[in-house]
């Protein structure tokens, strides 16, 4: 274990898959991060709340988001768990660690409300307050506290992910004004949509994707299994269901051999944008690892690395050009260089999300497997021996706090500013790092009346409008055998503790909708 008071960085991607990363049986490039994985510990069954607010609130509060008020989005549905920014009753990870002496920044995406950063505890912060926009328009983004210098970009040289980068490397040289140790939150936005990337980028990944998502899919559970992320007998699910946003429109993610050469260039083209914005993503991180190698910091320093959400589905297996009407442009002939520039707007639609997730059920939004499942990478070397290992223990955002606590020697307090603090949700990661025995665990989940339980291998899974589905997580992560005929008593026994936590973490009025079915 270390002997100094560690660093620690917490970094999160935006929309990022599960099987995106070269580490978890991805195609795309990752080197960076996969050295962090080779050098450390992943976890496989680590878990967010589904969406960018949600797991935002639970990473930094270690409470469930309804607990600290962010059960949906960032605007205010005038009722406890729902009012759309952190409330008094929760503390920031950067006010617990604060309080210990450490310097905390931020550099990246905010996106939990209308306080901002520095209210709640951040000494300096640059990036996006809001959820999404142009990764090429510098002007949605700001340096806090006002006032404070920021790095000058000229013309056409700006993207945000290489600016988020910029700052953090700005932030680590501050910290070492003395010998505080640091608290850095890097939270990118990519590859949230508008996909957009330098055109060297996306030239890597051109041709990558004509194969199409059905034959990714196949090529990265092979992958997986190899790697030891799925076990060997892993099935690949039928290719997933999709809704719309109004939910007026469903079906399921068509045979990719079966659409026409226009579709599938312009689909190719997509995913060939949001790779690029992960390619460019491990290389800004790789920017980062270099500076605390340089600088003798790396290894004391906690790194962890995680999405907020499964792969982005929004809205069907064509993906948008226009947030908000959600309608699709097919892309033709010479327009095709142009997607991923300053000038366009796009997602990567249902299909390649069902890839991106593979093997897992659903998507962002929803409570199955593929939505709220996050690749964790934990890279330690004075804290974590357990280099390359993989661990299939499931864990929470919920838990970052109490894992910072422990390894800080920072107090959570039980009350701040006047207010009394909510208890923590969470469980210290220390012993899943050291490789030590665990409890089991019970982690509920919702989000849009999207909603799950689990409690030790077990998992109750629901669409908001279809009934509870169960399922044993050790035997079947893809949820494809539903064995709830089977096991009523324990279905009860499962709706019981998630009606429980609803009312006690203020998901409100949609706890009833459990006793509707």
């Amino acid at each position: 274990m270390a002997t100094s008071k560690p660093n620690i960085m917490l970094i999160l991607a935006d929309d990022l898959g599960f099987s995106d990363l070269g580490s978890f049986g991805g195609e795309i490039k990752t080197p960076n991060l996969d050295k962090l994985a080779g050098n450390g510990l992943r976890l496989t069954q680590f878990y967010n709340s589904a969406r960018c607010c949600p797991s935002r609130a639970s990473l930094l509060t270690g409470l469930y988001p309804h607990q600290a008020g962010v059960g949906e989005m960032d605007h205010d549905l005038e009722t406890p768990g729902y009012r759309g920014y952190l409330k008094d009753d929760c503390v920031t990870l950067a006010e617990v660690l604060g309080t210990n002496n450490y310097h905390t920044y931020l550099s990246g995406k905010w996106h939990v409300g209308k306080q901002g950063p520095i209210k709640r505890g951040f000494d300096e912060y640059y990036g996006l307050l809001g959820g999404f926009n142009s990764f090429f328009d510098k002007s949605h983004y700001v340096r806090l506290p006002e006032g404070r210098e920021e790095r000058h970009y000229e013309a056409g040289e700006f993207y945000a992910t290489d600016a988020i980068t910029d700052h953090a490397l700005d932030f680590l040289e501050d910290s070492r004004k003395d010998d505080h140790p640091f608290f850095l939150y890097l939270s990118y936005n990519a590859p949230h949509f508008p996909l957009q990337a330098p055109k060297e980028e996306i030239a890597k990944y051109e041709g990558v994707y004509n194969k199409g998502w059905d034959r990714i899919r196949e090529q990265r559970l092979e992958r997986m299994k190899k790697l030891g992320i799925v076990p060997e007998d892993c099935e690949l699910p039928p290719r997933a269901e999709f809704w719309n946003r109004d939910r007026d429109m469903y079906g399921q993610n068509p045979v990719w051999d079966a659409l026409d050469r226009d579709r599938q260039q312009d689909l190719s083209r997509r995913m060939a944008i949001y790779a690029a914005m992960v390619d460019r993503m491990d290389q800004n991180i790789g920017r980062v690892i270099d500076n605390l190698q340089k600088n003798g910091e790396l290894d004391n320093t906690l790194i962890l690395f995680c999405s907020d959400n499964g792969a982005c589905g929004e809205w069907d297996p064509w993906g948008f050009d226009n947030w908000k009407t959600t309608s699709n442009i097919l892309h033709r002939k010479e327009d095709i260089d142009k997607m991923g520039g300053p000038d366009s707007y796009h997602s990567y639609g249902s299909g390649w999300a069902n890839a991106c997730s593979t093997p897992l059920q659903l998507y962002k939004h929803y409570s199955h497997e593929g939505g709220i499942s996050t690749p964790l990478i934990a890279h330690w070397p004075q804290g974590i021996e357990r280099n390359g290992e993989i661990d299939h223990r499931p864990g929470h955002f919920i838990d970052f706090m109490a894992t910072f606590v422990d390894i800080s020697g920072a107090v959570y307090p039980k009350e701040n500013n006047g207010h009394s603090i909510l208890p923590l949700e969470g469980e210290s990661l220390l012993p899943v790092f050291l490789g030590e025995e665990q409890n089991e665990r019970t982690f509920c989940f919702e989000h849009e009346q999207h909603c799950g339980v689990r409690k030790g291998k077990w998992k109750l899974s629901k669409v908001k409008e279809r009934d509870w589905e169960l399922y044993n997580i050790d035997k079947d992560r893809t949820e494809l055998d539903n064995l709830k005929e089977y096991y009523p008593e324990l279905v009860k026994e499962m709706i019981a503790i998630w009606d429980e936590w609803a009312e006690r973490t203020n998901v409100l009025p949609r706890h009833k909708l459990s006793k509707e079915n």
